[in-house]
C-alpha cells in the first residue's frame, strides 16, 4: 500500500470526526492503484442547503491531478459517488499508462 496524506475541510457545517474518517477509509482505498508512490489527497465538504451537500475530492498522484465533486441530500451519500467517479478515473489513468508502455520501442 502506498502512503496517502489526507486533509479533510467542511465548509458552512460542523466538523464530525464520523465524516473526517469515513472520508480518509475512501481515500485510503485509492492507495492500492499505486503501491510504490506517495498519494496527497484533499477532500472539501460542503452543505449549501439541506438538500445540496457536495463532496469534492481532488488528488494528486505520480505526476498527475484528479478531480471529482458531487451534490446529494446527504454527505456520506456524496462521498460515495465521488470516489466511485475518482476510482473510475483512476483506472483509466492506469490502463494509459500501461498503453504508453507497451507502445515505447526497445531500444
Amino acid at each position: 500500500m502506498s502512503d496517502v496524506k489526507v486533509s479533510v475541510t467542511f465548509r458552512h457545517t460542523e466538523p464530525t470526526n464520523a465524516l473526517k474518517q469515513y472520508a480518509e477509509e475512501k481515500i485510503h482505498r485509492i492507495g492500492k492503484y499505486y503501491p510504490q508512490s506517495s498519494l496527497d489527497a484533499h477532500v472539501v465538504l460542503s452543505v449549501e442547503s439541506k438538500e445540496r451537500q457536495s463532496a469534492e475530492v481532488e488528488l494528486h498522484a505520480h505526476g498527475t491531478m484528479i478531480h471529482g465533486k458531487e451534490e446529494t441530500e446527504n454527505l456520506y451519500s456524496a462521498i460515495d459517488l465521488v470516489m466511485d467517479n475518482i476510482k473510475r478515473q483512476v483506472k483509466k489513468q492506469k490502463a494509459k499508462t500501461k498503453l504508453v508502455r507497451r507502445r515505447k520501442p526497445q531500444a
